[in-house]
């Protein structure tokens, strides 16, 4: 369960770590791998995230922890534009249904010539 994100327009490194259970030097090596995450700096040179930064670190964490992906695969998600649902746990390209169902069909089909062949001998 994603926890909720305080109203603030700021965050500094060490509150994001917690607040996304990530360790912060896995924040800063995302935000090398992902351009979206662009932690302003202050006059300290200390990083600070907007709410924006923190809802797609929560994004990143999903994809690559609960779903799977690597790091390049994660980052050609969103560069593809792939919208998420409101529920991190339900990240799927939108025609993902339509996808599968082709790919179930061309299985099936290549399954019947398998076994018809199978049959003939």
């Amino acid at each position: 369960m994603r926890p909720e994100i305080p109203d603030k327009l700021y965050f500094k490194i060490g509150e994001v770590s917690k607040l996304a259970a990530v360790a912060t030097h896995v924040l800063r090596y995302w935000e090398a791998e992902f351009p979206s995450i662009s932690p302003k700096r202050a006059n300290s040179h200390q990083r600070l995230y907007r709410r924006v930064d923190v809802e797609m670190i929560f994004i990143i964490k999903t994809l690559l922890h609960e779903q799977g992906y690597t790091i390049a695969g994660a980052r050609k998600f969103l560069e593809n534009g792939y919208k998420m649902e409101t529920k991190p746990e339900s990240i799927v390209p939108e025609d993902t249904t339509s996808c599968l169902a082709k790919i179930k069909s061309e299985l099936r089909e290549m399954e019947a010539l398998l076994t018809g062949r199978e049959k003939e001998k």
